[in-house]
């Protein structure tokens, strides 16, 4: 077995030390981790990549070390993370070869993951169950469930098919009973039961066989030698990205020098010309947007920092108004080549924001910009922008507080990954500012325009330029009660001949009834920064209409389902109707293909007509492009961001009865929603 041994006074020196210290104390124990790594690694290559990594990343956890576990397990557990990241990293094996690898080896490389993971740190380890349980978080029971389905494993590999079936409701006594950790009064029953069953004699003498065999391997295992050479190898990159890291702050100080040497020379003549803030934010702001904003004294630059477990934070200006409260940052990792960027509601908190911020909308979506000149320049460095609500006040203090930070993973980059979804990685760590905010105003511009959309009126009341956002307030008359829009969706908004698009992260946007027959809403676009409307411009991409249609279908638990109806020119399937606890209902209609609805509306209707039952639903569906293609998500995984106008059409809905046991005696159908698509551009004219 691999040597363990602990040594505590290490632990202030590496603390005190730094990297320094780590490596020494990796250079004490190499042998045992060297070993360890080749039960997961195929070549010189990754084990030395192993090494390199599990430096860093002790070095940057170490402030999360706790006294109240030991020092060689934690390590132990930073390493077996790090062997299953680099076990499925490609890259590392591109055009390298496998080195010779043993039988032994060998044989275990065909166990599942969890149960290689599990026998590597009892036998080859040599940690206790307990352990090896901690390391891998798990219980003990499933510890030795792993052992047992790992050493029958092997066994196949080694017994040439022979089968040997024991009582399997004693399998679970194995481990337990050969590691001697089996209570007395369980061990007495099961040794009793060993003696009356040939089987289970058979049995669990060729998994003892196997189990002491792979002893046998792991005490020979001191034939793995370092090589030569293999810790100074590690150090050399150690020390040529510490070399880098100062390069780099060396560099930014002598362009900090220079810069403070031409702004002498400069400030005299800017403030004399006028030139000076364009020339002054040109050369000393990197984000385009934020540049501008300042360019035209439409924001504040505040230059706040905070850092934690060596990743910094700085805030670096801020634009405010009636849309929202736009925060740009940077975010630097000084240990390692990640990036990151921040979350609304994942990690950030506004801590004061019930009492300074307007809640009536939500704050607009960035997700993280990946083409930006300085976000491809820099590995490790990210620049982006987080939106806030927007302020009650012209003047404010932010308390913000930031927790955690969400890991851009370019290789597998999905945008809809960052909305929640999906195996998202995190930094975690406390970043704290207090960001002084002044909120800019917004200039409104009457407009006198309308336009008929399936028949239906819609007038144009209000466009709102703002610093950050442009909106357009229109309404939509409801007179009409068998046809209505529900809303519409815009593709771009032209002002003066200039095009800007639609913000499809926006807020939500204003919904409201002015009067009995028109309702009010907003759509929100990208800003309009020193332009003063004098022509304005809308283009249209989609309607969402709702259609009145009632229909009312029986429904007969006695009868045999499925069963089917007519309904807007499609026939629709009821699969089934079953009373129990929850009673549940499932109709579906697959063919979307020329269909007339996306989704139903429907209602249960019980025998006791006059009270309402609670339900709940769920649906399954497929989204259709514009030109017609389907895709479905459950058989081909896509990103809804590519898909040009998306309809999201329901295929099945399951509804499910609140009242256990409710009889059901029909299903009214009330009407349907559906989309229609749009091309047209409309001008509007200013009052």
């Amino acid at each position: 077995m691999i040597p363990t041994k602990i040594e505590s006074n290490f632990i202030p020196t590496i603390r005190e030390k730094g990297t320094e210290s780590v490596v020494n104390w990796f250079e004490q124990h190499k042998q045992s981790f060297y070993i360890l790594g080749w039960f997961f690694l195929s070549n010189q290559q990754q084990i030395e990549e192993l090494f390199y990594r599990s430096i860093l990343k002790v070095h940057k956890e170490m402030p999360r070390f706790k006294h109240d576990r030991s020092f060689d397990m934690w390590v132990t557990s930073l390493f077996i993370q790090i062997c299953r990241e680099l076990s499925q990293d490609n890259g590392l094996q591109a055009g390298k070869e496998m080195d010779p690898r043993p039988d032994f080896l060998q044989a275990l490389d065909q166990l599942k993951v969890d149960e290689k993971e599990a026998m590597v740190l009892r036998y080859v380890k040599g940690l206790s169950l307990e352990e090896t349980a901690n390391i891998l978080q798990i219980s003990e029971d499933q510890i030795k469930g792993r052992l047992f389905s790992g050493i029958r494993s092997l066994r196949e590999q080694t017994e040439s098919g022979e089968s040997f079936d024991g009582c399997k409701e004693y399998h679970k006594n194995y481990i337990g009973y050969l590691e001697r950790t089996m209570e007395r009064p369980k061990r007495v029953d099961f040794e009793v039961h060993i003696y009356h069953c040939e089987k289970c004699q058979e049995d669990l003498a060729t998994f003892q066989d196997v189990r002491l065999s792979l002893l046998n391997h792991t005490d020979r295992l001191e034939d793995f030698h370092v090589p030569s050479g293999f810790m100074e190898n590690i150090k050399g990159r150690l020390a040529e990205k510490e070399n880098h890291r100062r390069q780099k702050n060396k560099k930014r100080k002598k362009v900090g020098i220079l810069f403070a040497s031409i702004f002498t020379v400069l400030m005299g003549i800017g403030f004399l010309t006028g030139l000076f803030p364009n020339l002054y934010y040109t050369w000393t702001e990197e984000d385009e947007q934020l540049r501008t904003f300042l360019q035209q004294d439409l924001g504040q630059r505040v230059n706040l920092e905070a850092e934690s477990d060596g990743v910094i934070v700085k805030i670096k200006g801020v634009v405010a108004d009636d849309f929202q409260t736009l925060v740009f940052y940077e975010i630097e990792d000084t240990n390692e080549d990640h990036q990151y960027f921040m979350n609304y509601d994942d990690g950030v908190i506004v801590e004061n924001m019930y009492k300074i911020m307007n809640h009536d909308t939500y704050p607009r979506y960035f997700p993280p910009n990946l083409e930006s000149e300085v976000n491809k320049r820099e590995k490790n460095v990210y620049q982006g922008k987080i939106s806030l609500l927007p302020l009650n006040t012209d003047k404010e203090t932010i308390h913000l507080k930031i927790n955690k930070l969400l890991k851009i993973n370019r290789d597998s980059y999905v945008e809809s990954q960052y909305w929640g979804y999906g195996n998202n990685q995190y930094q975690t760590g406390e970043w704290n500012f207090e960001i002084p905010v002044t909120k800019q105003s917004s200039t409104e511009y009457a407009l006198n325009g309308q336009t008929y959309i399936e028949g239906i009126p819609v007038r144009f009341e209000k466009l709102i330029v703002a610093p950050t956002a442009t909106s357009l307030q229109y309404s939509i008359n409801r007179e009409q009660t068998e046809k209505r829009i529900e809303f519409l969706n815009f593709n771009n908004l032209g002002v003066n001949g200039k095009i800007v698009n639609v913000d499809m992260f926006g807020g939500v946007p204003l919904n409201s009834q002015q009067d009995m027959n028109w309702y009010t809403f907003q759509a929100q676009f990208d800003t309009l920064i020193g332009e003063k409307p004098k022509e304005v411009s809308v283009q249209f991409t989609s309607a969402y209409l709702t259609y009145e249609d009632d229909k009312s279908i029986p429904l007969d638990v006695t009868q045999e389902y499925p069963q089917t109806f007519e309904y807007a020119g499609s026939t629709i399937s009821i699969d089934k109707v079953e009373v129990g606890v929850p009673t549940t209902i499932v109709i579906s209609n697959h063919k979307v293909e020329n269909r007339a609805y996306e989704s139903l509306q429907i209602n249960i209707v019980g025998e006791n007509e006059s009270t309402p039952i609670s339900m709940g639903m769920e649906t399954e569906g497929v989204i259709v492009d514009k030109n017609g293609a389907i895709h479905d998500p459950n058989t081909n995984p896509f990103s809804y961001e590519e898909i040009e106008q998306p309809r999201h059409f329901e295929t099945v809905q399951i509804l499910r009865l609140d009242d256990n046991n409710m009889v059901p005696k029909r299903l009214d159908i009330y009407g349907y929603n559906t989309t229609k698509y749009l091309n047209g551009i409309v001008k509007i004219s200013l009052e």
